[in-house]
């Protein structure tokens, strides 16, 4: 008989059943809401195909202060831009560094990494008791003692020098990238260029750099770059239509530029192109636009033709891995080929609704040739009577901060996250139909 429950304990012991000189138990410590928030949701960003911009205006953060939204918010975007970094930081410390952490598991321990290496002003107790019992309240119990121990041990680990002389897959790893990409955009824009993408894409995306002022509605640099350029090209259009609407930014911009215009907005989610809807109306409730579902490929031959054509096409998304870090977790090689072949059927369908001597902007937030020129190339050698035009005169109407030469490259816009404007990495080439 232990005697535990006996009152006033028995000599020897403490209140706590524990023998005085052991280790004290400690209680559990409180996951803070922002913390279960934050945790939540990259659990699920982990195993589903969810996005976390979806996810940190869900479910998970109803309920919380606006100090418990932003640090949650923090605590994801973070986590999601350096989780290569903190893993590579994280795996050396491990017992068995080949093996494959329970998704649990790993994302308390890169919780608690990104606390202790990039948030200083999170106590270095709260990162690390929070991140144990995370992973005691996923089921994970029997790893909490690990956890703690790698956090610990990350603590006391010297910071690791970067070298004279880095190589490619180095500079990914320090920065967050998987290799491949970053020898991408080496071998596509120099090594300079690759860094300084690469560290933008661990920031917080700014304001903006390239507009004189603020314009509605609000979007990044880059989108509304693209939308003022496709509005900008073409004189009192009649005939608008932007084919891959949602979530309708660019959209109103185009209604904006063009009020007498008919605008007809076409996207294939139609959940999307509801949010675009309610959006229109509580913004610009005057806007001559008319939203229709459908695919770009099956636009059906009684619209007609247009004037002018916004064809922003889905793509991998490399220009925007700041606003959507998932993206570089998720994306292969392969994936490259796939969103090239349905970006020239969306182009080559657009294109044959152009009317004569109208024009057409193909635009992508990729940073990967074969999205972008590639595909202009190969639909152009396909149709007959249309015309690539390049797109220093146009981007000389707008109202730029720095040298319009600085974002054209063999006429087609191009910018690259970091370089040269703090904006998001973006792809447009002007197309015209002949009048003959």
């Amino acid at each position: 008989m232990s005697g535990l429950g006996e009152r006033g304990g028995r000599p020897g012991l403490r209140k706590d059943g524990t023998r005085r000189g052991a280790p004290a138990v400690r209680p559990a410590a409180i996951i803070s809401p922002a913390r279960a928030a934050a945790f939540a949701i990259l659990e699920q960003v982990e195993n589903s195909t969810a996005h976390s911009d979806d996810l940190l205006h869900g479910p998970a953060m109803v309920g919380l202060s606006q100090a418990d939204k932003n640090l949650a918010t923090t605590l994801v975007l973070g986590v999601l831009r350096r989780q290569i970094a903190l893993d590579a930081r994280i795996r050396p410390l491990l017992q068995r560094p080949e093996s494959k952490l329970a998704s649990p598991v790993a994302t308390a321990l890169r919780m608690g990494a990104f606390q202790l290496l990039h948030l200083d002003r999170i106590p270095a107790h709260a990162a690390l008791s929070e991140s144990v019992e995370l992973a005691r309240e996923a089921s994970h119990a029997h790893a909490a003692g690990m956890v703690n121990a790698v956090l610990r041990g990350l603590t006391r680990a010297a910071v690791p020098r970067r070298p004279l002389v880095e190589s490619t897959a180095a500079m990914a790893e320090r920065l967050g990238h998987p290799a491949w990409l970053v020898e991408r955009w080496v071998k596509h824009y120099g090594h300079a260029a690759a860094e300084k993408i690469a560290e933008y894409d661990l920031q917080e995306p700014g304001a903006g750099d390239l507009f004189e002022q603020e314009t509605a509605p609000r979007m990044d640099d880059g989108s509304r770059l693209v939308a003022e350029l496709t509005a900008a090209s073409v004189e009192q259009p009649k005939r608008i239509w932007d084919c891959c609407a949602a979530p309708g930014g660019k959209t109103m911009v185009l209604a904006a530029r063009h009020p007498a215009a008919k605008l007809l907005a076409t996207d294939v989610s139609g959940r999307r192109l509801r949010a675009m809807e309610a959006r229109l109306r509580r913004e610009m409730p005057a806007a001559n636009v008319r939203i229709l579902e459908t695919d770009a490929v099956k636009l059906a031959e009684s619209e007609g033709e247009f004037d002018l054509i916004l064809c922003d096409v889905p793509c991998s998304g490399t220009g925007t891995l700041a606003r959507n870090p998932e993206i570089k977790l998720r994306l292969e090689p392969a994936d490259l080929a796939k969103q090239a072949k349905r970006q020239r059927e969306i182009l080559a369908a657009a294109l044959q609704r152009l009317a004569p001597g109208g024009r057409l902007v193909y635009s992508t937030c990729s940073l990967e040739p074969e999205e972008n020129e590639a595909v202009v190339a190969s639909v152009l050698e396909e149709l007959r009577g249309m015309d690539r035009v390049g797109v220093e005169t146009v981007l000389q109407k707008l109202a730029l901060r720095g040298e319009v030469s600085g974002l054209v490259h063999d006429g087609y816009l191009r910018t690259l996250p970091g370089v040269g404007f703090a904006v998001d990495g973006f792809f447009a080439a002007m197309l015209e139909r002949s009048q003959a």
